[in-house]
């Protein structure tokens, strides 16, 4: 299994635009531009490596040390057995809280990439899929927003190609 995070700010990078020559384009939206939606995403990995499964939580706030332990409990619930997670070195998940938890779950097995190496790191590539989706794409509002990631991960998660 492999777990990793990622902030979706609610303007989307503009990939192609058009406006008249000397006039820069704009996509205008009615919130403010602090407002985000972060993402903790897994993939779970049959022991066959024959299934995958995207599992995907939302938050509204900035991601702490216990939004990882609700996350964690949640892929507890989903899987029974020995859970390995592999992760980066994010601040949120060599905190003491986090720590602590997973030295309770006797089921979790911790492994962590190599600093500065998001290429090994597949989650990166669901978050770069999903990226794609959103980009051009100024939603009026959080609920716009949600909806839009919310058809992404679908999309990724039902495509045999992706």
């Amino acid at each position: 299994m492999l777990i990793d995070e990622s902030g979706f700010c609610l303007v989307s990078p503009l990939k192609r635009s058009w406006s008249p020559r000397g006039q820069t384009p704009t996509a205008r939206t009615s919130l403010n531009h602090h407002e985000r939606l972060n993402l903790f995403g897994a993939l779970l990995v049959s022991p066959s490596l024959r299934k995958i499964r995207l599992c995907v939580r939302s938050f509204l706030c900035s991601l702490r040390s216990g939004h990882t332990i609700v996350f964690l409990k949640q892929l507890l619930r989903l899987k029974q057995g020995h859970l390995i997670v592999v992760w980066d070195n994010h601040k949120i998940h060599l905190s003491p809280q986090t720590q602590e938890f997973i030295e309770k779950h006797p089921r979790l097995h911790v492994y962590r990439f190599p600093t500065c190496a998001p290429e090994l790191n597949p989650v990166e590539f669901v978050w770069t899929q999903i990226s794609e989706y959103q980009a051009g794409f100024a939603p009026l509002n959080m609920q716009a927003l949600c909806d839009r990631i919310k058809s992404g991960v679908a999309r990724t998660r039902n495509s045999r190609k992706r």
